[in-house]
């Protein structure tokens, strides 16, 4: 038998859950079957895959050791990356960083460490904020992703509390996201709301845009007003009041402006020739706009964090 103890970052989750994350070597077919059995308890008692765990609660795990995984390397390899992160701001639950355009925020097939959260959990790792080994079923992580070739501010929770309400948050439409982009050619207004909807193809991770709906299409809606016009471009601030995939870029491609420099909805060719090999997008302003300064995050009630216009590389063809 072994037993685990449910500490801070393990709490508020579903017992399943956590020992999805906590005993990886066990079949979830098996945990599901072990809990029936009796061969899993909490405290003791019989217990149910749904179970809410509490801080200070123990699992008693009558099940073969061949099912616990020995201890990574995570640690080893945390302490060999020399962490390069831009950070917009911190506190004991969050950071916000500033991603630079052409990193990756979490690994892909072809591995590596040169990934953002790597580097937030090596910077953490680093300060003593974060130990691997003393986790059974938390890591930092990132609340929103931003594209590869996009560059802008970043969520990142230390715990797994700033984490849970950070998600929710942001479910709820309680964090606003403006963005700096440049497209091609006169916009048709000053400012505008554009409605349409989007439907993504995982096959190619391309999404299309129509403008009537149709079943199995999710509605969008993007905001955006003129700041600047110079070089047969338009500078915009864009509010994503929905926030779908690749909205901004195939919403604009899709009323006839895409971005500068975007390969996968605009034709870039000339675009990469004068040297932009990104599209032109950076989610440059965040908005803390919570209904309720309660919970864990409630001091960030009302706050909004900017990055600085010199960090957005493409705002030099509007002369700013």
């Amino acid at each position: 038998m072994q037993i685990l103890t449910i500490n801070r970052n393990d709490a508020g989750q579903r017992l399943d859950k956590f020992l999805s994350k906590a005993v990886k070597g066990l079949p979830t077919s098996m945990m599901y079957k072990y809990i029936r059995l009796k061969k899993i308890k909490v405290n003791r008692a019989r217990t149910e895959p749904g179970y809410m765990l509490a801080e200070g609660d123990e699992i008693q795990l009558f099940i073969r050791d061949e099912f616990f995984a020995s201890p990574s390397d995570d640690t080893d390899a945390l302490f060999r990356i020399e962490p390069k992160l831009e950070i917009v701001y911190e506190d004991e639950n969050i950071l916000l960083l500033n991603k630079r355009p052409g990193v990756l925020v979490h690994e892909d097939v072809s591995g590596g460490e040169n990934t953002l959260i790597l580097h937030v959990q090596a910077y953490l790792a680093q300060k003593g904020e974060y130990t691997p080994r003393a986790e059974q079923s938390f890591a930092p992580a990132l609340c929103n992703r931003i594209d590869r070739n996009t560059g802008g501010i970043v969520i990142a929770a230390k715990n797994a509390d700033a984490l849970r309400e950070m998600n929710e948050k942001i479910r709820n439409d309680e964090v606003q996201k403006f963005y700096f982009c440049a497209v091609h050619g006169k916009m048709p207004k000053r400012e505008d709301t554009l409605f349409g909807y989007l439907k993504k193809n995982s096959a190619d991770n391309l999404v299309s845009v129509i403008d009537e709906e149709k079943p199995g299409w999710k509605k969008i809606i993007t905001k955006y007003r003129v700041l600047a016009e110079a070089k047969g471009l338009s500078l915009l601030e864009v509010e994503l009041v929905t926030g779908r995939t690749h909205q901004i870029r195939a919403h604009m491609a899709h009323i006839g402006h895409p971005l500068l420099g975007d390969g996968k909805y605009g034709v870039n060719r000339k675009d990469r020739e004068r040297g932009y090999k990104f599209q032109a997008l950076y989610a440059y302003r965040l908005a803390f706009r919570f209904s309720s300064p309660d919970g864990a995050l409630g001091y960030l009630k009302g706050k909004q964090f900017t990055i600085p216009q010199d960090r957005v590389w493409f705002l030099r063809e509007f002369g700013l």
